[in-house]
């Protein structure tokens, strides 16, 4: 009887060591559709609407990207976030999706944007998280057709996660601030992908070492350096949610100007 039980739970593990060459991969699924979850988690939110119905909500914004706000990679899909999002300008240029379903115009279809402005007060201090949407924005997450009936809702109870922002063909630009001078250095840093956000910003001159810059407000980063700083001027940033560095070399050229635009050839 014992050498016949032995023989049948053999059979049996040989048969369930089968069933497993069959399908070797069932036992890793779940953990990989379990962490494509957490990274899609999504977190409740106030959002509301300012600005023109179809506008970038106001012109520039207190990130300092002035009328890029309307233009692409922005494309006026943007937010002016409340103390929790905009964090003194440490938040500046981080990206978030949006979705409704608590309306009946809701499309629930999420809608990416980025971070380029303050909503100080009233609801956006008082909520946990708030987002005042631009109208694009807002309209952009009804169902269509129905971006003014969602607009006429005014606020609404939304689903948010933090996302990478992808700016494909799209490099790091440095808006050099118009009271710059070959002493004092100031810049709105634009298009960072990845992470968006900055955590420090270093300027090296030509021939000399890395500097730590301040950020004076919004995405704009300075350095005083008391004396005359010898272009090309490169620039380090290091992102906000995971610290990684990138360096822009040389972006800043000899003969640079206040007031305007330098594209570096590097992104995250």
């Amino acid at each position: 009887m014992a050498s016949s039980s032995f023989r049948r739970l053999s059979c049996l593990l040989v048969f369930v060591g089968f069933l497993s060459l069959l399908h070797p991969c069932a036992c890793y699924s779940r953990i990989f559709l379990n962490s494509s979850a957490a990274v899609l988690a999504t977190s409740p939110a106030v959002a509301t609407w300012y600005g023109s119905p179809g506008g970038a909500g106001s012109e520039g914004g207190a990130c300092g990207y002035g009328d890029a706000v309307s233009k692409s990679p922005f494309s006026s899909l943007i937010a002016a976030g409340g103390p929790s999002l905009y964090k003194s300008g440490k938040g500046c240029g981080a990206c978030y999706q949006v979705s409704c379903t608590s309306d009946g115009a809701c499309s629930g279809s999420p809608v990416t944007v980025v971070i380029t402005d303050e909503c100080p007060g009233g609801p956006c201090a008082s909520d946990p998280v708030h987002f005042d949407l631009s109208g694009t924005a807002f309209g952009a997450m009804a169902k269509p057709g129905q971006a003014d009936a969602l607009r006429k809702v005014g606020s609404l109870q939304i689903q948010y996660s933090r996302v990478p922002c992808n700016y494909p063909g799209v490099n790091v630009a440095f808006k050099v601030d118009a009271g710059s001078n070959a002493n004092y250095f100031a810049a709105v840093i634009e298009f960072e992908g990845g992470d968006g956000d900055l955590s420090a910003v270093d300027v090296q001159p030509a021939g000399g070492s890395w500097i730590p810059t301040q950020q004076s407000w919004g995405a704009n980063w300075k350095l005083n350096s008391g004396s005359p700083l010898q272009a090309p001027l490169s620039i380090r940033l290091t992102s906000g949610l995971s610290s990684k560095t990138l360096v822009a070399t040389n972006v800043i050229p000899v003969g640079w100007k206040p007031g305007v635009t330098y594209t570096s050839s590097v992104n995250y």
